[in-house]
């Protein structure tokens, strides 16, 4: 999709940046295959704000979106492509062969009419699926499972993809937009691509009314703060806080490493995605 730019008729289209989605299906998505969703404004289950700088919004449906990819060796037909409010790539809407229907991640390059499968070893198309065991290495792949049968978590955002560069043992590597080079089960489930969409980072909203839309509530320097808010806050005139960035709650931010080094699966990543930093 193209980026749309707007003439500054208003103050707030001035510098507008938004995604063409003339292509896409302009009408409601699938009654049975979405869900009900209600906003918690970042509140936990005692009614705290447990995620600061959310609330409002439009009202969204959920879309059921198929991540396992689990009907294998029965061919699908793409029948549309929609947007989705409750991620940043777009969805296309597929039905198989016996007249079931699903929602699938959108890859680039998939068009309304094409084919695709998900199985042991397809050919290596968008939108195909198979485990790692029967995929070439050099392939670009999305929406990677990390424990087999529990469905797709690494790269799922609009534009991002993984590069499988080799096999080790039981083992596959792959390496992330990230820089990070890791191990996934062979058994692991993959689809061939990229995610659709990967000119969504270069939006510009134009207004603080259309991040409003999104959920997303204004956030406020710390160092604009009073003392008793912020430990950054207070002092006279503009001052840029005097002391290491912290958190409200006086945790190191802007650079701490916050993983936890004695997980089970630090031992699956070969290379971390800060070496690039370090000069490796």
């Amino acid at each position: 999709m193209a980026l749309k730019s707007y003439k500054p008729t208003t103050p707030g289209q001035r510098g507008l940046v938004l995604i063409d989605r003339s292509e896409l299906w302009k009408g409601r998505p699938v009654k049975s295959l979405t869900e009900g969703l209600t906003g918690n404004g970042g509140r936990n289950n005692t009614g705290r704000i447990t995620q600061r700088r959310r609330g409002g919004g439009a009202k969204r449906l959920y879309r059921i979106v198929d991540f396992k990819r689990s009907k294998h060796e029965v061919e699908a037909v793409v029948v549309r492509i929609e947007y989705d409010p409750n991620r940043t790539a777009f969805i296309a809407l597929i039905q198989y062969q016996d007249g079931e229907q699903r929602y699938i991640l959108a890859p680039q390059r998939l068009t309304v009419g094409d084919k695709i499968v998900s199985g042991g070893k397809v050919d290596v198309k968008p939108g195909n699926a198979m485990p790692f065991s029967g995929m070439p290495i050099g392939t670009i792949v999305h929406n990677i499972e990390l424990k087999p049968g529990k469905g797709g978590q690494i790269a799922r955002a609009a534009g991002t993809y993984a590069q499988f560069i080799g096999r080790d043992g039981g083992y596959a590597q792959i390496r992330l937009s990230s820089g990070e080079l890791r191990m996934v089960r062979q058994e692991c489930m993959a689809t061939v691509g990229a995610v659709s969409n990967p000119d969504n980072s270069n939006q510009n909203y134009g207004k603080a009314g259309r991040s409003r839309h999104q959920g997303k509530r204004p956030s406020v320097r710390g160092v604009a703060m009073n003392p008793i808010d912020h430990p950054l806050g207070g002092g006279e005139g503009r001052t840029s806080g005097g002391r290491t960035p912290v958190t409200p709650w006086g945790k190191d931010t802007k650079g701490m490493r916050t993983r936890n080094t004695n997980k089970a699966s630090q031992k699956l990543i070969l290379r971390s995605r800060h070496a690039r930093k370090k000069g490796r």
